[in-house]
């Protein structure tokens, strides 16, 4: 099943919703897989749109109603609809592109200087080919090497750090 086909045939579906496909997994497994497809606002919305449950609900009912008259999906599967979140994966070389600067987990096909799995901010997006600076070296890929990838949250940014206590002990000093 060629998911980035499958990806592009549910964003022209979901356009009327102001959605896209970002992408699409298939997690196979023994008696029923799983198809996750993630929805993001498409391009046309209004600034600052956020996907909703609403949204994840008619994108449900839209693409079920196309997967059971087209059945491109072989076998018993669960569809799952939801948003990227805040770490979110990325399917394509453009949402590469969209978090130069950010940091990201990445899982290689094959390994690069004996690395499949990457920790690091991405440097820079140059067609398909991506730049990404982890552990004090650049580690530069093509987007077909990619088997995964996601963003790491900045939690601190996004006010989730947990404050220290007040009126604790501190570390190291023992009571009288």
């Amino acid at each position: 099943m060629d998911t980035q086909a499958l990806a592009q045939r549910f964003t022209e579906v979901l356009g009327d919703l102001g959605l896209e496909c970002m992408g699409v997994e298939f997690t196979p497994a023994q008696g029923q897989s799983t198809l996750r497809v993630y929805l993001d606002v498409s391009g046309t919305a209004e600034e600052g749109r956020e996907v909703t449950l609403d949204d994840c609900e008619a994108a449900s009912r839209e693409l079920s109603a196309l997967l059971d008259v087209e059945d491109p999906v072989p076998g018993h599967y669960v569809l799952e609809v939801s948003s990227p979140g805040l770490d979110r994966p990325l399917f394509t070389a453009a949402h590469f592109a969209k978090v130069v600067g950010q940091e990201i987990k990445v899982l290689l096909k094959a390994p690069i200087d004996g690395r499949r799995r990457l920790r690091g901010k991405v440097v820079s997006v140059d067609g398909e080919q991506i730049s990404l600076e982890a552990e004090g070296k650049v580690f530069g890929f093509e987007h077909a090497a990619v088997e995964s990838a996601r963003v790491v949250p900045d939690w601190a940014a996004l006010g989730y750090v947990p404050q220290p206590k007040r009126g604790g002990k501190k570390p190291g000093k023992k009571a009288n």
